[in-house]
């Protein structure tokens, strides 16, 4: 069996969530125009299952994702230079406004390397792991390019402007631990953990309060671009819109009944547009 053979990203579901895998290994999983469209149509299967609460994003083989597949940039067998804002606007872009506005919690699990727009993709998740030894390369600069797949973005916010000017000018790469030590990923475990770590974590954000996951991840992404005024108001809003959630009884009544929840996740659907 080949690449070639086998769908570019392979979909399972069950536990409540469903697992996105990056499945063209030989390439290290390398983007292809193919596996874009595998993504979003698996990101629009997810997102109209009602039984899936939750996505989880992984590769196959030993890596997570290399990038863009150079081999369709190759300058020997083109006409003259490509367009790269038309695919980074097309793929890239699209993609990763995808996944940041995904109605569903979305994690990552990075397997092993993950190179230049592979980077971007697995920090637009919510929540991203790595194993510990897993390289994270920013390599845009290594092929004349600059960051792109919100990288730029990304390691800014994340890292600061010294940190993120001297990975991205150098091409420099980080190991999941250190990207953890860094503050750039939640988290780095040991590999042969990865897999079921990022399960039962994903497993776990399925079965939470939806509305209130969904409210959590629009405030703290808003946070890092608002006075606190503005954001003391934000939290105001959507604590309204929490309290009156079916998921609010069920956790007060499962405190004071000293169980675990169980959330239905239901919300009101006027609310969920706002």
């Amino acid at each position: 069996m080949t690449d070639q053979t086998e769908p570019s990203v392979v979909y399972d579901a069950g536990d409540g969530y469903a697992k996105l895998t990056l499945n063209r290994p030989k390439t290290l999983n390398a983007f292809t125009p193919d596996m874009h469209a595998g993504l979003m149509g698996g990101l629009a299967r997810a997102e109209a299952d009602p039984a899936c609460r939750a996505v989880l994003i992984t590769g196959s083989g030993r890596g997570f994702c290399a990038g863009q597949d150079l081999r369709d940039r190759d300058p020997r067998k083109m006409d003259g230079p490509p367009d790269l804002s038309d695919s980074v606007g097309r793929y890239y872009n699209t993609l990763v406004r995808r996944i940041r506005e995904f109605d569903k919690p979305v994690t990552c699990a990075v397997n092993g390397v993950a190179a230049g727009a592979g980077i971007g993709i697995a920090l637009a998740c919510d929540i991203t792991l790595a194993g510990e030894d897993a390289p994270l390369a920013i390599g845009f600069s290594r092929i004349g390019l600059v960051p792109d797949a919100g990288t730029s973005w990304t390691l800014t916010r994340r890292l600061g402007e010294a940190r993120a000017m001297g990975l991205a000018l150098t091409g420099g790469r980080l190991s999941g631990r250190e990207a953890a030590d860094w503050g750039l990923i939640w988290r780095a475990v040991p590999g042969e953990d990865l897999a079921t770590e990022a399960e039962n974590l994903t497993a776990q954000l399925a079965r939470g309060p939806a509305q209130a996951l969904r409210l959590t991840r629009n405030a703290i992404r808003a946070a890092a671009d608002q006075p606190l005024d503005d954001q003391l108001e934000l939290e105001r809003g959507y604590q309204g819109q929490a309290g009156r959630s079916p998921d609010y009884a069920e956790g007060v009544l499962a405190f004071l009944e000293k169980r675990k929840p169980c959330f239905a996740g239901a919300h009101d659907e006027a609310e969920h547009s706002k």
